[in-house]
C-alpha cells in the first residue's frame, strides 16, 4: 500500500491543520485543530470527522495553538485511543489551553441556546467541554526535541525546532513500507519569523521527498525589525493613545503575544519612555499560559528579563467575570489587552462594546486578522459593527502594529524550503488563504525553489499517495464535508450583518419622517415578497 495524505483542515484557510497519514501499518494524524473565523467555516467542527477516530493510531502535533490542538478533545471522545506525541511546553500549554477552549465551547452554546429558545429552534451541545479537555490530556507523551522515536511500526518521527511560540515544532517524518524506499515529509507546522525575540530561527532537515508548508503571510514581505526598534514602535502608539479619560485596548493571543506585549510595556514604563499606566490583563488562560511560560523561561532567549516583567506590580490579572467587569470602573488612561486576538470571542468583545464608540480610545491590533472576524472589519475601517446583535460606531482609532507576528513572511518561507531542498517530491501549501497561497506559489516557482507543477494547493479533504522521489499522486476522497472552498470566506452572516447595518443607517440618515417611513414600507414590502422558507 502506497503512503497517501489527506488535508482535513487549513485546505485554502488559516485555521483548522489536520493531515491524516495512513500506510499499510498504520494511521496517524500530524495536529488536529479546531476551525476559526466566519460561522460557516467554524461549523465544520461539528461535521463528523472524515475518519473513524477509533481508527487512528497516533497523533502527532506540531504545536500548542488551538488552531493546530483544538479538537484532540473531541477526538478522543468519539473513539481515538492512541498517544498524543508532543513537546514538553507543548504539552504544559495544552493543559491549560483545551480545557479553555471547551469552557469557551460550553459559554458560546449557553448563549446560542439561550436564543435558539426564544426563537423556538432546537439546542445544541458543546464540540466538547472541559472535562472532555482534561480527559483527553492522559494521552498526551512528551517527546525530546531533535531526536528520531519510532511512534508506530515503519514510522519514525523527529521534532525540529520551528521559532513560532514556546514549544511549537516542525514534524519529520521518514515513513518505509515493506519492501519499498522510505519517504520523508517534513510538515512545517507554523513557522517563525527571523526577528523573534523569544526563539531561536526555525531549522529542519534537508533533502526531502514532500514538504507541507504554512503560508499565513505568503504574500507579504515585512521588513525584519529588532527588538529595540519594535519597542520604538510601541512606544510612540501608546503615547499617541494617551488620553486622561481614554483607554488602549489590546486584542492578543492568550499564548506568548500577551507575554511579549506584557514584557514591552513594564520594561517601557520602568525606564521612563512611557507614562505610567494600570495594565490589566483579562484573561484567565494567558494567566495559566503566563506561569507555563515562567516553568519554561530558561528556554526563552530572554528568559531572565521576561520573568521579571511578568511578576510585575504594574500588571492586574484578572481571573473572575466580576473582576473582568470591574476593569469598566477604572478612572483615567489605562491599558486592558484581552482575548481573543481576532475580536472573534473572548473578553475582549465586552471591552469594545464598552468603548469602540469613545473617541478617547484606541484598538491597537497585534496578529493575523482572518477574514469575516471582527478583527478584519475593524482592520478594514468599517464604520460601523456589529457586536451580540448590537450596532456599534466606530469612533474609537484603530491602529496596528506587526511586529509582534509569530509568522515568517514570503521571504522566509522562501527560504526555509529552499534551505530544505531539494525537494524531490511535492511541496504543499497550506494553512493559508487564497491570494497569500497563489502569490506564495509563484514565488517558489519564479525564484527556482520549486519546479512548475511541484507546488499543490490542496482543497479541504483532498487525498494524495506520497511516493518516494516523485510527484504525489491525487486521489479521489471518499468523503468531503460542505463547501470546503467557500468555508473560509466571509459568509451569509457577515453579509446579514452588513445589510442590519446598512438598514439602520439608511433609516436613521433619513432627511424626514416621510422619507423614513417609505424606505420601510419599502423594506417590509420586499421581505413579504420574499418566497417561504
Amino acid at each position: 500500500m502506497p503512503v497517501t495524505v489527506r488535508a482535513c483542515g487549513a485546505a485554502r484557510t488559516v485555521t483548522g491543520l489536520s493531515l491524516l497519514f495512513e500506510t499499510s501499518r498504520a494511521r496517524f494524524l500530524v495536529d488536529c485543530g479546531l476551525f476559526q473565523g466566519p460561522k460557516t467555516l467554524k461549523a465544520l467542527n461539528w461535521e463528523p470527522f472524515p475518519y473513524a477516530p477509533r481508527d487512528i493510531d497516533a497523533v502527532l502535533l506540531t504545536h500548542a495553538h488551538i488552531d493546530h490542538s483544538g479538537l484532540l478533545p473531541r477526538l478522543v471522545k468519539e473513539g481515538f485511543r492512541g498517544p498524543i506525541h508532543a513537546s514538553g511546553p507543548t504539552e504544559d500549554l495544552c493543559a491549560v489551553m483545551l480545557p479553555d477552549s471547551g469552557h469557551v465551547q460550553e459559554m458560546e452554546v449557553q448563549q446560542l441556546n439561550r436564543r435558539n429558545r426564544r426563537r423556538g429552534r432546537m439546542e445544541v451541545e458543546p464540540i466538547y467541554t472541559s472535562g472532555d479537555a482534561v480527559a483527553a490530556m492522559r494521552a498526551f507523551r512528551s517527546v525530546p526535541m531533535d531526536r528520531w522515536l519510532e511512534p508506530l511500526p515503519g514510522v519514525r518521527a523527529r521534532w525540529w525546532n520551528a521559532g513560532h511560540m514556546l514549544g511549537s515544532a516542525s514534524i519529520e517524518l521518514e515513513i518505509t513500507e515493506p519492501g519499498e524506499e522510505p519517504v520523508r515529509v517534513l510538515v512545517s507546522g507554523d513557522l517563525g519569523p527571523d526577528c523573534a525575540v523569544f526563539h531561536r530561527d526555525p531549522e529542519g532537515p534537508d533533502a526531502l521527498d514532500h514538504v507541507f508548508l504554512e503560508s499565513t503571510y505568503g504574500d507579504e514581505d515585512k521588513p525584519c525589525v529588532d527588538h529595540a526598534e519594535r519597542r520604538n514602535r510601541l512606544e510612540a502608539l501608546v503615547k499617541e493613545a494617551h488620553h486622561p479619560d481614554g483607554a488602549l485596548l489590546i486584542p492578543a493571543f492568550a499564548v506568548e503575544r500577551t507575554q511579549e506585549i506584557c514584557w514591552d510595556l513594564v520594561s517601557l514604563m520602568q525606564a521612563g519612555r512611557i507614562p505610567m499606566a494600570p495594565i490589566a490583563v483579562d484573561s484567565p488562560l494567558a494567566i495559566r499560559a503566563t506561569e507555563v511560560f515562567l516553568e519554561h523561561a530558561e528556554v526563552l532567549e530572554n528568559g531572565r528579563s521576561v520573568k521579571r516583567a511578568l511578576r510585575s506590580p504594574l500588571l492586574t490579572f484578572t481571573e473572575s467575570g466580576e473582576q473582568s467587569r470591574r476593569i469598566a470602573e477604572m478612572e483615567g488612561f489605562h491599558i486592558v489587552i484581552a482575548g481573543s486576538g481576532m475580536c472573534d470571542a473572548g473578553r475582549i468583545r465586552h471591552h469594545l462594546k464598552r468603548w469602540l464608540w469613545a473617541p478617547e480610545a484606541t484598538v491597537l491590533l497585534t496578529g493575523f486578522q482572518a477574514e469575516g472576524t471582527l478583527g478584519r472589519l475593524l482592520q478594514e475601517g468599517r464604520e460601523e459593527v456589529r457586536i451580540q446583535g448590537e450596532t456599534i460606531r466606530v469612533r474609537a482609532s484603530i491602529r496596528e502594529i506587526r511586529d509582534y507576528s509569530g509568522h515568517a513572511d514570503a521571504p522566509e518561507l522562501a527560504a526555509w524550503l529552499k534551505a530544505r531542498g531539494p525537494v524531490r517530491g511535492g511541496v504543499f501549501l497550506v494553512h493559508g488563504e487564497p491570494p497569500a497561497m497563489d502569490a506564495l506559489a509563484q514565488k517558489l516557482v519564479g525564484e527556482g525553489i520549486a519546479k512548475p507543477g511541484q507546488v499543490l494547493l490542496p482543497v479541504l479533504d483532498d487525498a494524495f499517495m506520497l511516493p518516494a522521489g516523485r510527484m504525489p499522486l491525487k486521489r479521489d476522497a471518499p468523503h468531503r464535508r460542505p463547501d470546503p472552498a467557500q468555508a473560509g470566506r466571509p459568509d451569509w452572516h457577515n453579509a446579514r450583518a452588513a445589510l442590519l447595518l446598512a438598514i439602520e443607517d439608511a433609516i436613521e440618515r433619513a432627511p424626514d419622517e416621510a422619507t423614513r417611513k417609505g424606505l420601510m414600507a419599502s423594506l417590509r414590502s420586499t421581505l413579504e415578497a420574499a418566497p417561504a422558507a
